[in-house]
């Protein structure tokens, strides 16, 4: 039997919603561990529907590293104040403040990118291509490979994790999705380190 409180303690862990972690719970006969993975399966197709559904609530979270030599505020939201209050998502919000203070990212996404700095980009890496002799194909090659490289530098979302190197930020914020069952985004952020202009 499924009781109201091992729901909550699902709910507790995942910041799912009660009807979802009752249908996971009941699924695999009340094993809790089971049930967080049953969520996080159904939840990667969730994530996606989610992402068009307007998040207003959230949290700004501050971290300040090295003795106070740098320092960042990121704004993390979601669509209800219960699930910015749910730990795993502070813990995320965390986590990302710490990505940031560690990989110096300039934007969140690769759709922030100005256009004017991947052209100014563009015309760089085609010119080194060019300057080592490389033609045609390979020239196109050697600038998409090289802007690829840049976003994933650059952009938060691209960034390997500093928790993860094997996956993006993108990917955990994904399983963060899927998890709670609310669509989530990181807004904006700023980094800043003493003498750096």
């Amino acid at each position: 039997m499924i009781t109201a409180i091992l729901v909550k303690t699902l709910r507790d862990r995942t910041g799912a919603g009660m009807m979802d972690c009752k249908a996971a719970l009941e699924e695999c006969g009340g094993d809790v561990e089971r049930a967080i993975l049953i969520l996080r399966q159904r939840g990667v197709v969730a994530a996606q529907r989610k992402a068009t559904r307007e998040a207003r609530e959230g949290l700004v979270e501050a971290y300040v590293h090295l003795g106070g030599r740098i320092g960042v505020l990121v704004e993390v939201m979601c669509e209800t104040d219960f699930v910015a209050r749910n730990d795993r998502f502070k813990a995320f919000a965390h986590d990302v403040a710490l990505q940031i203070a560690a990989s110096r990212p300039r934007w969140v996404g690769r759709e922030d990118v100005p256009e004017e700095v991947l052209g100014t980009e563009r015309e760089v890496y085609r010119q080194q291509a060019i300057n080592q002799g490389k033609t045609g194909r390979v020239v196109d090659s050697i600038v998409t490979g090289r802007i690829e490289k840049f976003i994933a530098e650059t952009c938060l979302l691209e960034q390997s994790f500093i928790k993860d190197p094997d996956r993006k930020v993108k990917d955990w914020l994904t399983d963060l999705i899927a998890t709670i069952g609310e669509n989530v985004r990181i807004g904006r952020f700023v980094r800043l380190e003493v003498g750096e202009a």
